[in-house]
This record gives C-alpha cells, structure tokens and sequence, in this order.
C-alpha cells in the first residue's frame, strides 16, 4: 500500500514528464515550423547578386549605370588583399579559422544580449562574416532568436558547400556600405571616384568600417566618428600582423575626403541620351536591366555629346537674349538670410560657372551682386542695359550669373530660357546616334523633345517632296511654276497657300524652288506628283507612321519628331538607303556573351586568319528607299540650300554641306536638318506649348546658327569629303549648274537653256523676265509678311 507522499511524488513526477513532453513536443512544432521554409545554403554555389547595367560610349567612356541596387561585382581575385583584411580585422579576424560560428563571439554577444533585452535594445550579432552572408542574401534582417537560429544553421551549411574565398567574395560583394553603394566595388568608385586596386591603406580601412552602419559614420556628416572607427579599423589590423604599426600610424594621418556626392558617371553630358537608352533597354530587357550586370555599348561619341550639349544651350540662350530681360527669379527683403530662399532655386546643372546671386546695391549705372558662396562684384555694364531694357532689375532681386570671360570682379547675368529645343546628330550610313540632346536642361526637364516632342517640320519636309517627284517622272531640268494658287480645302472653304515673301518668281527649275522653299511651287508639285505617293514615301522612311493625303502635308503639316526627321535625311546622304537609328550597339551579359547586337549583318570568313585571299565582303544593311540618283540629286539640290538659299549663312562651314530650313504657321517651331558626308544632324527650337516664338523667328534665324555652332567642332574630327555621285549618273548643265540626271532623262545641249561658259552668277541664273530673282541676302533675310498666315499657309 502505497503512502500518501509517495502518491504526490508519483503524480509530481507524472506531471513533469507530461510538461517534458509537452515542451518537448512544442518546441518540435516550433522548430518544425521555424525550420520548414529554410533556404537551402547549395543556392549561394552558383548564386550572382544583382549588379548594375553599365552603359559606355562607343570609346569606352563610362557615361551611366541602371540599378536596382547599385553594385559593381568584383571577382575574389580581384580585390586587393589590403582591402579584404581590413574587412577581416572590422568583422571577423577568425574567418579562416572557425567552421562558420564563433563561439567565442557567440557567449559574448550572448552576456551583453541578456542586458540588450531586459533594457529593450536590440541584439548584439555577434556574427561572422559567414552569418553575416547567410542574413544578408537568404534571410530577413529580423533581431529575433529564430532568426539566428536559422543563421546559424545555414552559416555552418555554407562554411561545408563553399569555399572560404566564395563566401568571402559574395560578402564584399553584398554588404551594404552607405552612399548608394553595395559592395566593395561601387563603394570605392562612390566614395572616392576610385577602382579598389586603387584605393590606399586608409582608404581601406574607411570601407570596411562601414558595416556597423554607414550612418552612423558618414565620411561627411559624421566625419570625427568616421575617421575614428577608420583607426580603430587600422589598429585591429596592425594587431593581427596585416599592416605594420608604422603603417597604420601613417594611414591614421591621412583625412577622411570623399565625393560630394555618389555619381553614375563622370561624363555629365549625355544625360538626355542615357535616359533614352534606359528607357528603350526597359522595354526590351525589362526588370533585368536594373540587376543582370549588363555590359552595354553605345553609339554615343563623347566629343560629339558635349559639342552639341554646349550648341544648343548657346543657342537656345541667344533667342532668349534677343527677346529680353525677363526679370529676376526671385526676391528678398532683407539680405539676412537670403542664401536659404536662394537655395530654393534650381540654376541648370549643365552651367557649372553659373551661381545663385543677389543684388545688393543699384545705383548709378552700377549693379553690384553677392553670390550664395559670398563672393561679390558688378555686372557688366551690357548686361545692365539689357536688363533695364528689359523687366529691369534692382536691389533684393535673386539672380543667376556667371564669371565674365575678361576675369575680374565683373559678373554676366544669366536667364534660363523659356524657350526649348532638340539636337540629333547621327551617322548617314548606319544611323548610329553619335549625340542627342533633348533640351536646355535635363536637370530642370527630362522630357526629351528629339525622341518624345510631336512638332510640324514645315519646309524641311519638302525635300522629301521633291525626291518623290524624281522618282516619278521629274528631273532636275523640269520647271514647275511659281504663282499664286488657290484651292478648295476639305472643309469646302478655300486654301490660298502663300510663300514666305510673298512674291511669285514664275516658271522655275525644281532646284530653285527648293532652295528658296517656295510654298506654291511645292503644292503644284505635290499635285502633279500625287499626296499617296508622298506620303508613301513618308512613311517608309519612318517619319510618320500615317499620313492624311491632303496638300498641307506637302508643306510639312503633319507631325513627326527631330530623331525621325534626321534618320530620314540620312538617306539622301548614304545613297537612297534608310537606316534604323539607334543607340545600342552591342549588350552582353555578366559572362561575356552577346545577347544584342544592333548590326545583325553575317560576316563570313571574318573569324579566319589571313591566307592571302580577298577580305570577306560585309553586306550593305538598308533596304533602297530611293534611286541613288535620285538621293544625290537632293543632296545636291540641298548642297544649293547652304550655297545660295535659306541656310546661306552654313557656307561659312567652308566644305561641302547640306540642309534644308523650316518654319512653321506662325514661326512656332524653328528647323535644320543639315549633312555633311558623314554627319547629318538634326535641329529643333520651339515652346513646349508650341507658342509663337515671335515675328521673323525661322529656321535660318533660330536654328541654324545652332548646327553652325556644332559642326564647326564636329568638322574637326572628319576630313572635307565631297559627296559621291553614283557611278552610272548622267550630268548636264541645267542654266548653270552641274544638274545629275538618270540615263536617259538628261536633257539635249539645245534643251538646256541659256548655258554660256559654265556656271553662271546666282542672280543672272534665275532672271525669268516675270518678277526676277531676289538675291541671295534677300532669300536668307526676309521681311517680315504683312499679314498674319492661316494654319497652313505660314509653312515655311
């Protein structure tokens, strides 16, 4: 019989045993639900953190990068032994050692945790770099304690499936460091402009004392802390034999300067032309592109990018400057305290030497300023003038303005235009991009007006007009006449088209009405020609994907964009072959292989060695647009526009160069579209509101200084070639002028006119006994029409 305390210890001990197994049975549940989902340390074997695309210039310039998370991968190989111990000294001096733990880390971090949670503060991690791995790319960053248990687990997985130099190579490559920077690799190139092989002791030393939390030591804003756990770093390092005390001594002197600011790129130029490419790669590559580690190769030339970037700023500023002071951006009351209202204010980051400014005194003539960085001086008395001439300027008025180029205290002002535009330069043969700039300013506006801006082009749609003619029928002998016209529009009211001068010249070859853009010419030879077959024409070219088939279409009434426009004038120049514009070259993944290529031509026999045979014949890529003759015959014609016609002033350029001007109903939009044999570039001013931009604003007036501007850079770097005529085209003196006809159409000597002795003045050329011919100061400059044109009418 058992006793009464024996019974209790019986039950007690029943009791345990169910709790035991109780506990036993919930932490198995626990365990099995804390364990059921856990990642699978084998997926780091062949594991690749996402990287950045990397977009170069066709010469190797870097000029931007696509992340998601911006990291540069780095071999283990590769990076410097320095740079690997001094992360080894910060995080894990034992990481070669131990099997993936730290056990003696463990009890320390696990004593001072004791005191983190009766004081609710978060847990020491007493990691290695091995958990640190196993956290970072296969776990969530939670401070609990089955996450670390899962760390653990899988930090012993990966120390018995990887190597020591692999889990080392993805850490370094996936640590967090601050300033945009994942990895080792993006944060030497963001903190210091730096690859890793370059960095010094201390500069080392900095990065890897970045883990523990790069806010907490910002090289800038934090700058003691920084340089602080930077000789901490130095010391752990000195201490495990890496560096020598005298070493560390010598990297503890050194300061602590950085970047400003993280960038993409130092090459600031081609902010419009990056964009586009990242925005054409999206659509292709999708969601890839911001974490695939893509190499990919531009069209871009850099000299050409900053050549055109500076063109059309100057440009743009000139028409601003013509149409006034439109006074300060800002005002203040009081100088105390100005530079924080003038903060506010964004001055167009492609200005460097331009700065925010105050006025701080007027009086007698003079205009005295300060800059936000305290530096003072005057205005340059022009600049004063116009800004009295214009909405006038006075004390507390915030300015932008820039150095004189004299030097001195003397300042210029500065405006930011209002106004906008576009330039595209491309190569005629293969219609690689070699610069694109998409407005004033990218930083103010990133809308690209040479890619996404729908405009009329006017006049520089007609050449367009006339190449059909010549495939139909006209030759550059054909006369078409010159006078007023008058027809019914589909509206049934009437359309009187009108040229720019309003004048009428008669009966005249299709060269002169070209190069003097002659509106009523160019309607009757649409007629004769028929709009279908224009805008046929048009539409293979890729100009515009559809085209109503009536007149005003002749005087570029439709909508099209500068990068459109270009690409189809690049088939006058290359011999009637249209090209595919673009701006990628090539694309290859993170192991090298190909996965675009923008020239898809083969090219056999190309990978073989030299045996003496003929060099592999590379097809010509394009499909033939227009009759090679047909193609000179504008170019030509166009040759005429900037020896005689509205883009006179381009002669200046002093080798053969072409191009036709254009102006839209009410001088809205401004065009060039002008070539040389190996650039035809693209240019566009115009209010993004598509509002006037004043009486007598044309293409020759706005646009054309602009392409001046750039191909006296761009003319550098290509030598004075003529343009080719075909081999099998037929040449006859046409009232003057060398005129290249197809076989067969060329006309008899006794058709050719009053042809005395070889080319003849441009003025005694063109007499009709009708009006006469205006010369060629009075085609470049007309005045101004005396009555305001319809909408289509005013197509210049």
């Amino acid at each position: 019989m058992t006793t009464p305390r024996e019974k209790w210890v019986a039950i007690a001990g029943v009791t345990a045993l169910g709790l035991i197994a109780a506990a036993g049975f919930a932490i198995a549940i626990w365990a099995a639900w804390l364990f059921h989902d856990m990642p699978d340390a084998g997926d780091l074997a062949d594991y690749h953190p996402p990287t950045a695309t990397r977009a170069y210039a066709w010469d190797g310039t870097l000029i931007g990068e696509f992340s998601r998370e911006r990291r540069i991968f780095v071999p283990y190989d590769a990076i410097p032994a320095q740079l690997a111990q001094a992360f080894l000294a910060a995080e894990d001096r034992n990481f070669f050692k131990h099997s993936g733990l730290d056990y003696a880390g463990i009890i320390r971090a696990s004593a001072k945790d004791i005191v983190n949670i009766a004081q609710g503060r978060r847990l020491e991690s007493g990691s290695t770099i091995t958990q640190q791995v196993a956290k970072n790319i296969l776990l969530t960053n939670d401070a609990t304690i089955g996450r670390k248990l899962k760390e653990a687990l899988i930090a012993q997985q990966l120390d018995g499936t990887l190597t020591k130099e692999r889990i080392l190579e993805l850490y370094l490559n996936e640590i967090w460091l601050g300033y945009r920077s994942y990895g080792v690799g993006a944060a030497a190139y963001n903190y210091f402009g730096k690859s890793i092989t370059d960095l010094d002791l201390a500069q080392c030393a900095y990065l890897a004392s970045l883990p523990k939390g790069p806010d907490n030591y910002h090289p800038i804003r934090r700058k003691a802390q920084a340089m602080g756990r930077r000789n901490w770093v130095l010391d752990q390092m000195a201490e495990a034999g890496w560096v020598t005390r005298a070493q560390a001594n010598a990297a503890k002197q050194e300061d602590l300067v950085v970047q400003p600011e993280p960038t993409r790129a130092k090459y600031r130029d081609a902010d419009y032309f990056v964009e586009e490419v990242r925005r054409r790669s999206l659509a292709t590559l999708g969601p890839r592109l911001n974490e695939g580690g893509y190499y990919m190769r531009t069209t871009l030339d850099p000299r050409l990018q900053s050549a055109a970037r500076t063109a059309l700023m100057d440009g743009l500023e000139r028409y601003d400057h013509r149409h006034g002071w439109r006074g300060a951006w800002g005002h203040v009351t009081t100088l105390t305290g100005w530079e924080d209202v003038a903060k506010k204010s964004a001055k167009p980051a492609e200005r460097r030497t331009w700065r925010q400014a105050v006025v701080t005194e007027v009086g007698g003539g003079t205009v005295h300023v300060a800059t936000i960085e305290g530096v003072t001086g005057t205005l340059v008395p022009a600049d004063v003038a116009w800004a009295r001439a214009g909405k006038g300027i006075g004390t507390g008025d915030l300015i932008f303005v820039a150095p004189d180029d004299a030097g001195g205290p003397a300042f210029r002002l500065k405006q930011v235009p209002a106004v906008n535009g576009a330039l595209v330069a491309m190569d005629p043969d293969s219609g690689r991009v070699l610069a694109m700039v998409g407005g004033y300013s990218f930083s103010l506006s990133s809308f690209n007006r040479a890619t996404q801006a729908l405009r009329q082009p006017g006049s520089a749609f007609k050449p367009i007009v006339y190449a059909t003619a010549l495939e139909n029928g006209y030759t550059p002998a054909s006369v078409v006449m010159d006078a007023p016209i008058s027809l019914v529009g589909a509206n049934g009211q009437a359309w009187t088209p009108e040229n720019y001068e309003h004048d009428y010249l008669g009966p005249l070859q299709l060269r002169k009405g070209l190069e003097l853009s002659r509106n009523t010419m160019t309607v009757r030879l649409a007629q004769g020609v028929g709009m279908p077959k224009i805008s046929a024409a048009s539409i293979r070219l890729g100009v515009v994907s559809k085209m109503e088939n009536v007149l005003a279409m002749a005087l570029g009434a439709g909508e099209t964009t500068v990068f459109k426009l270009t690409a189809a004038y690049a088939s006058f120049v290359n011999g009637g072959k249209k090209v595919e514009p673009h701006l990628i070259e090539l694309v290859q993944d993170r192991e090298g292989k190909t996965i675009f290529r923008a020239d898809l031509r083969d090219c056999n026999r190309c990978d073989m060695g030299f045996n003496g045979d003929e060099s592999p014949r590379i097809p010509v890529s394009g499909a033939q647009v227009w009759d090679p003759i047909t193609a000179y015959q504008i170019t030509s014609m166009l040759q005429g526009v900037v020896q005689r016609g509205t883009a006179a002033a381009a002669s200046v350029l002093g080798r053969p160069t072409g191009g036709k001007t254009g102006t839209t109903s009410e001088f809205r939009s401004a065009w060039f579209v002008g070539f040389t044999p190996h650039l035809v570039v693209g240019t566009y001013i115009g209010f993004d509101d598509n509002r006037s931009l004043g009486n007598g604003e044309t293409g020759a007036q706005a646009a054309v200084p602009t392409f001046i501007d750039f191909m006296k850079e761009a003319n550098k770097y290509y030598p004075a070639d003529d343009f080719k005529p075909p081999a099998n085209a037929k040449f006859a003196m046409v009232r003057g002028i060398r005129e290249a006809f197809r076989p067969g159409t060329e006309p008899r000597v006794a058709d050719a006119g009053d042809v005395i002795g070889g080319p003849q003045p441009y003025n005694k050329v063109f007499q009709n006994g009708l009006t006469g011919a205006p010369s060629a100061a009075s085609a470049v400059q007309p005045a101004p029409p005396p009555k305001k044109p319809d909408d289509v009418t005013g197509l210049y």
